[in-house]
C-alpha cells in the first residue's frame, strides 16, 4: 500500500505540474487573445477614422468642384463686362442724338440712319446678355436705381416712384453693371 500511496503521490504531483503547465499556457493564450482583441479594436478605430477622413475629403472636393464650376460660369457670363461698359456711353450718345434729330427739322434719312445704328448697338448688347433696367414709373429700388434728385409731386401714387430717368441703367446676365440714375418723387 505504501507503494500505491507513493505512486498516487507521484501521479498527483505529475497531474499538478501538468495542471500548472496548462494553467500557465491558458494565461498566455488569454493574454495573447486580449492583445489581439485590443489590436483588432485599434484597427477598427483606425479604419473608421480613415473612412471618416475619406468621406470628408470627398465632400470637400465635391464642394470645391461645384464652387469652381460656378465661378467659371460667372466669369464666362461677365467676361466682356469692361468692353460692354465702354460701349454704354456710345449708346447714351446715340439716344441723345436721336432725341435731338426728332426734335429738330432733320431729314428722315438722318433719323432713320441714326435709329439703325442705335438698334444695331442695342441688339448687340442684348445678344451679349445686357439688358436695360426699366425704371420710369416703377417704385424706387436702391438695388437698381441711384437717386440723383428728388422732386415734389402732387399725385400721392407717384410718391417714392421714379418720375424721370437721367441716365439708363443696365444689367449683364442678371447683375447690375450700371445703376439707373433717376429722379424720385417725394
Amino acid at each position: 500500500m505504501a507503494e500505491k500511496d507513493i505512486e498516487n503521490k507521484q501521479e498527483d504531483k505529475k497531474a499538478r505540474k501538468k495542471i500548472h503547465s496548462l494553467e500557465t499556457k491558458l494565461k498566455d493564450l488569454e493574454e495573447k487573445a486580449a492583445q489581439q482583441q485590443k489590436a483588432a479594436e485599434e484597427q477598427q478605430a483606425l479604419a473608421a477614422e480613415s473612412k471618416d477622413q475619406y468621406v470628408r475629403l470627398a465632400a470637400e472636393f465635391d464642394n470645391y468642384r461645384r464652387r469652381t464650376a460656378k465661378e467659371r460660369l460667372e466669369l464666362i457670363g461677365t467676361a466682356g463686362k469692361d468692353v460692354l461698359l465702354g460701349i454704354l456711353p456710345v449708346v447714351d450718345d446715340c439716344e441723345r442724338a436721336l432725341q435731338v434729330l426728332k426734335d429738330s427739322d432733320a431729314s428722315p434719312a438722318a433719323i432713320e440712319g441714326t435709329e439703325l445704328i442705335y438698334n444695331k448697338l442695342i441688339n448687340f448688347l442684348k445678344s451679349k446678355g445686357m439688358t436695360k433696367i426699366e425704371a420710369k414709373g416703377k417704385d424706387f429700388d436702391t438695388d437698381f436705381h441711384e437717386a440723383v434728385a428728388q422732386f415734389p409731386v402732387q399725385d400721392e401714387s407717384m410718391k417714392n416712384k421714379v418720375i424721370d430717368v437721367t441716365q439708363e441703367g443696365y444689367m449683364l446676365n442678371g447683375s447690375v453693371v450700371r445703376f439707373a440714375k433717376v429722379v424720385v418723387g417725394i
